[in-house]
Order: structure tokens, then sequence, then C-alpha cells
């Protein structure tokens, strides 16, 4: 039975590599060493891994901005799917956000990606219909 952990950057390429290897995950500049670094600084003990006798198994970035919580690349690797692990990293996230004050939590999830909508719904997420996202990049920057 694998266990949950709090994230340490010290996991990064083993993570990297578990990401990279996810289907419908999507990964940027953002994503790099430096970047996850001010991440889990920003937002200490809200990101989990799953271990496997010390292997990486599943991984989740949790944070806030003060008022909502959001929960970004949630990996589970092919071998470890459907025991749970996706929904015990996400509940880790949502109790860390509660013990902050936080009690609303959003994630993206690419309109195609019809296995990671379907996971979210089985686990008590709903999608929104009454939104639409609108961004904004600099444009000195190719890849934020």
């Amino acid at each position: 039975m694998a266990e949950i952990a709090r994230f340490q950057l010290s996991h990064y390429e083993e993570v990297m590599a578990l990401w990279q290897r996810t289907e419908g995950l999507t990964l940027r500049a953002v994503d790099s060493r430096e970047g996850l670094t001010r991440y889990l600084d920003r937002n200490p003990g809200l990101s989990f891994l799953a271990l496997d006798e010390g292997r990486i198994v599943g991984a989740v970035l949790g944070g806030h901005d003060g008022r909502r919580g959001y929960l970004h690349h949630l990996a589970i690797a092919p071998t470890h799917r459907r025991r749970g692990l996706g929904r015990a990293l996400s509940e880790q996230v949502l109790a860390g956000l509660k013990g902050e004050g936080i009690v609303r939590c959003h994630l993206f999830v690419h309109a195609n990606n019809v296995g990671a909508r379907a996971f979210w719904k089985r686990v008590g997420w709903a999608e929104r219909e009454d939104l639409v996202l609108v961004s904004h990049t600099d444009p000195a920057v190719s890849d934020a």
C-alpha cells in the first residue's frame, strides 16, 4: 500500500518524469525546479506525494491565493490507478487548505481529457459551466 507524504523538492526529477509520462498534463517553464521552489515556499505543506516502497507513484501540487485553493498536476502512475491514491492526494490538499481557512478549491482540466474529467466527477468535484477561463501572458515570455 502506498503512503502519502509531503512533497519534497529533492524528488523533483522523479516527479517531473511522472508528470511528463502523464497524458493530458501540460508542463510549462513555470514547472522548472526554480518555479516549483517558489510555489512550495509560497504554499508550504499543501503539496503531496504517493510513495510505494520509496518510489513516487503519485504527486499533486496544492496552494491558494488567500481566498481560494488551487490543485495542480495531480498524476498517478498507470500501475497504481484505481486504488484511491488520486482521491487520497486530493483530500490531503483539501484538508491542508481547510486548515488555513480555505474551503473552496479549483483545478483546471483540458476539455478533451475525458479520463480526468470522469475522475473528478467520480470523486465529487463539479464542473462549472458558468465560468470562462480568460488568461493573459506577457508577450515577451514564450512558455509561461
